[in-house]
């Protein structure tokens, strides 16, 4: 495992994993260039980063901002090595009453915003055949819960970018990572959710019930996102680092009982999905 600096561009360090990881690093010495949508959390960040990184403001939903910000990182840190997918946010509530605007604005956010994100620093990391790209998904891009499906929408989306986008870029030299968390001590759950209470009484035993037991775990969560930002200053070290990382035990068991339930139907389905095929 190398230990050398790193440069990393992060989108989304104002909380949670994004601000775990960006302190994490630049006490080990690496290279931040941070994002945030507010100018004073920006220039905090500069000041605390000194000469090993600089804060930005960057809406993610905002493509010329996005095209700015990764232009700016690379001024001030020469290059990049590792570019950090992190900003989004947890829509909830039943996929019958989120209204159209929401469904958008969680699009926008978790998956034009890592879009936009890649359509500006790829063209950087191309031609240094180098880079490791890692997009925080959840645990909730493989596996899907009452009351969380349009934010599982957004994260099977970013999943699939991730793993298209490995097959592309690995010739190249370039890894790509989705990471996985199952629940961890950010704002995820409480103040950073957008939450749709449901009103309809068929849905209380399934959507009801789970939002309870999120936002009453909020706080509680057992994933810690200090040991989450150092696996991955870890993983970015390794020389065959993963395409998939569930973080959390949590995580791990349900990615283990979501593919083992799709082997089980696959097998029992799977004589009726062949004889669709023109006969040999």
């Amino acid at each position: 495992m190398t230990t050398s600096p790193k440069r990393w561009f992060i989108t989304g360090v104002s909380t949670g994993f994004g601000a775990a990881l960006a302190a994490l690093l630049l006490e080990k010495g690496d290279f931040v260039a941070a994002t945030f949508r507010q100018a004073e959390q920006a220039d905090a960040f500069t000041r605390k980063a000194g000469a090993n990184g600089i804060g930005l403001v960057c809406d993610v939903t905002d493509e010329a901002q996005v095209q700015q910000a990764v232009a700016a990182a690379i001024e001030a840190l020469g290059y990049l090595d590792v570019v950090v997918n992190n900003a989004g946010y947890g829509s909830l509530g039943s996929i019958e009453e989120i209204d159209a605007a929401e469904v958008r604005r969680q699009f926008e956010v978790n998956v034009f915003g890592p879009l936009h994100v890649l359509r500006a620093v790829l063209p950087h990391l191309r031609p240094r055949r180098s880079g490791h790209v890692i997009n925080i998904t959840s645990i909730g891009g493989l596996k899907t819960f009452p009351g969380v499906g349009v934010y599982n929408a957004s994260k099977f989306a970013l999943e699939a970018i991730g793993e298209s986008l490995a097959q592309q870029v690995g010739p190249l030299g370039i890894r790509v990572t989705n990471i996985e968390p199952s629940g961890f001590r950010t704002d995820w759950a409480g103040r950073s959710a957008s939450v749709v209470t449901t009103s309809i009484d068929d849905y209380q035993a399934t959507v009801g019930e789970n939002l309870k037991g999120i936002q009453g775990y909020s706080g509680r969560q057992p994933g810690d996102p200090q040991r989450a930002a150092q696996i991955m200053y870890e993983l970015v070290r390794q020389e065959n680092p993963p395409l998939h990382l569930p973080l959390g035990k949590a995580a791990v068991k349900g990615a283990r009982e979501k593919f083992a339930a799709l082997v089980q139907e696959l097998e029992s389905v799977a004589a009726l999905g062949d004889s669709a095929d023109f006969p040999a």
